[in-house]
């Protein structure tokens, strides 16, 4: 009995299979000639024609994800010669996640014969074809034939009635590309670059020649630049770069008529390819400076950066006229600074390949644990008063007491540093365009967001009846400090649970020793005598140095393995974000939700909480149909990266929603529930 089961669970696989492959062909094919005659050293044309019935398809040379191409051997007389096949341009034909490269409806692939000049004239010529090929829709089947055709010849060739047939085929072969063509990039990066001038509206698919070298479900984006278009491809996961990008480029531009599509066979050679400046109608400077002043502002009441910034309001409480003033300018320039060296730093990783954007320092580790200590020395200070001799910790006494004019300054650069974990409203855009400018733009923008974060404490320095405002300096003054200690206090917690997902459970338990010894310099500091003073600098230095030990000696894989598991929670009902598993639902005709985030992005975390998490939101997803995609750039992923800048951004949070058919919308950084049903709403139509 159980040797008859088996024997059934073996060929039940087999008989479904056999049942797959039963009834008529999925494809009818013929073998045809461009000539009803022949003549001798006169190449013609004979081909497959291939009528596929709707709903299926089959391959071009380079499947894709899935498929085999179709193969033609024929058997000719001596001396005949015959080329190799020639593949019109391909479709691009989404299946569950997959992308296939492939043919719907039908097609005629053509191989040139040539007789020999010798072929006595009057003798036919017989060609025999064996050609087999693979069809699918939600199966694959294989199937083939075999071919006999006669071709009379004479003295001069005679086309056939076949002969419109391959002239059709002809013109959706991809003709030479008559534009300057390179690419440059990594493993993690091919821009394809065209030089020239193209209309608006213009599309493109780039169809690798050869397997394994572009992800064929990973999205392409398509950007003009000062020479043409730039194309942005995702490479194969583990592919080295090739030495000549090769393939079929597909372009299609709106006509009235419908779409104009033309096929360029693209030999491109390794060369620098432009950066791709915002497209015409989208944010320009005078938008991007407005937002990033806007950003600024809102930057201010960020729970990172209001400690910093009421701590110099304490200071302006006590002093008035010319000191006050020359804090205000001072404090300003340190804002300026910070941020011109933020945006120096960000254009050199750029121009070096790096895919980097705002908030791109906290996937490092030693970053990360770096900001945990400031803040939480800063903490300490403002809790405790005591000074550790240094003009770092808690800005040092004299900066909150006395408030000089240094003091202001590096208070100023404190306050860009302790924001950089935070991205405030209109930050986004205005940051995204600066990257992709040249370095006059992009400075000039990080300076109007610096000025936005300046404004209002440079209106306080500045304008007496702001200042009337404030209380009269008392009392309060020390109870308010202590009080601005927590919210710093709170913000390296936070940042000790960043750093526990970016460094794994052994980082944390070393940062929290350091945190205790860190306190203990405090209590060192609060001491009299110089040897305990002395003391305290040392337990300082061990605090910070503690922690950063491991972390900077620990090799890259390492550090990650301890927090591979870790990250943004991805719970459904989200799926884990990823370009195939985008275009496979894109292709299924779903709407599709894209949240794109960060464990240390605040923002993030709110709106999760806010609008994208619940009973509702869940109803919504249902009402419409849409898929919920998230990604986690907690640590650096160049899928998500690329996605960014696709939508002209360089940081998270990011959210966007694809309709079945269409452009995405893009949504704002601050979400309620009612924005995020409405556009799931709008996606389902």
């Amino acid at each position: 009995m159980i040797r008859l089961l088996c024997l059934v669970l073996l060929l039940w696989p087999l008989a479904a299979l056999a049942q797959g492959f039963g009834g008529p062909p999925r494809v009818e094919a013929r073998l045809l000639a461009d000539v009803a005659v022949a003549a001798p050293g006169v190449p013609f044309r004979v081909g497959l024609d291939q009528a596929i019935a709707p709903g299926w398809h089959t391959y071009w040379k380079n499947p894709g994800d899935s498929g085999a191409p179709t193969e033609i051997d024929l058997k000719l007389p001596a001396g005949v010669t015959a080329g190799p096949i020639l593949w019109p341009a391909p479709e691009a034909i989404p299946y569950a996640g997959l992308m296939n490269h492939g043919y719907e409806g039908g097609v005629l692939l053509a191989r040139t014969l040539t007789l020999p000049k010798d072929w006595p004239t009057g003798i036919p010529l017989r060609v025999r074809a064996e050609a087999r090929w693979l069809v699918c829709a939600d199966i694959c089947v294989p199937e083939q034939g075999d071919f006999d055709l006669l071709i009379d010849t004479g003295e001069s060739p005679v086309p056939s009635a076949e002969a419109p047939r391959f002239r059709t085929a002809e013109a959706a072969l991809p003709r030479p590309n008559p534009f300057p063509a390179r690419f440059d990039g990594d493993g993690k990066t091919l821009r394809l670059g065209l030089d020239g001038r193209f209309p608006e509206g213009v599309e493109a698919h780039f169809f690798p020649d050869e397997p394994g070298v572009v992800g064929a479900a990973a999205p392409q984006t398509l950007a003009r630049t000062a020479d043409g278009l730039a194309l942005d491809l995702v490479p194969e996961e583990g592919a080295k770069p090739p030495e000549r990008l090769q393939g079929v480029l597909v372009l299609t531009e709106p006509l009235p008529d419908g779409p104009g599509r033309q096929a360029l066979a693209v030999d491109a050679p390794r060369g620098a390819v432009a950066a791709a400046p915002v497209a015409p109608g989208t944010l320009g400077l005078v938008g991007a400076l407005g937002l990033a002043l806007l950003g600024g502002l809102v930057l201010n009441l960020m729970p990172c950066v209001f400690p910093v910034l009421s701590l110099k309001a304490l200071h302006l409480a006590a002093h008035r006229g010319r000191a006050a003033r020359l804090g205000g300018l001072a404090y300003t320039g340190g804002v300026l600074l910070a941020f011109l060296l933020l945006a120096a730093l960000l254009l050199a990783l750029k121009a070096g390949g790096a895919a980097v954007g705002w908030g791109f320092q906290l996937q490092e580790p030693l970053v990360v644990l770096a900001l945990a200590w400031l803040t939480a020395g800063i903490g300490l200070w403002l809790l405790t008063g005591i000074s550790l001799g240094t003009r770092l910790m808690g800005v040092g006494a004299g900066l909150g007491r006395s408030g000089g004019a240094g003091g202001s300054f590096v208070t100023g650069m404190l306050a860009v540093v302790v924001a950089t974990p935070c991205t405030a409203p209109f930050m986004a855009g205005a940051v995204g365009f600066a990257l992709t400018q040249g370095p006059a733009t992009a400075f000039a923008v990080f300076l109007a967001l610096g000025l936005g974060l300046a404004a209002p404490f440079l209106a306080l320095s500045f304008v007496p009846a702001l200042q009337a405002l404030l209380p009269r300096p008392g009392t309060w003054m020390e109870r308010l400090r202590q009080a601005l200690a927590f919210p710093m206090l709170a913000t390296a917690a936070w940042l000790l649970w960043v750093l526990s997902l970016s460094g794994g459970e052994g980082a944390l338990l070393m940062a929290l020793l350091g945190f205790v010894v860190l306190g203990f310099a405090f209590w060192l500091a609060g001491l009299s005598g110089r040897a305990a003073r002395g003391l305290a600098l040392v337990a300082l230095v061990v605090s910070l140095v503690l922690p950063a030990a491991p972390l900077w000696s620990a090799p890259e894989g390492e550090r990650a393995d301890g927090a591979a598991a870790k990250g943004v929670v991805i719970a459904p009902p989200a799926e884990p974000f990823s370009a195939a598993r985008l275009a496979g639902l894109r292709g299924e005709g779903r709407p599709v939700l894209v949240n794109m985030t960060a464990a240390w992005c605040l923002t993030c975390l709110v709106n999760e909480r806010v609008a994208l998490s619940g009973g509702g939101f869940e109803a919504a997803l249902k009402r419409s149909g849409a898929a919920y995609l998230k990604g986690d750039w907690t640590r650096q992923d160049p899928a998500i990266t690329r996605l960014l800048a696709g939508f002209e951004r360089s940081g998270v949070p990011l959210y966007a929603v694809y309709p079945a058919k269409g452009p995405p919308e893009l949504l704002p950084q601050l979400l309620t529930p009612a924005i995020v049903e409405a556009a799931l709403a709008r996606a389902a139509g």
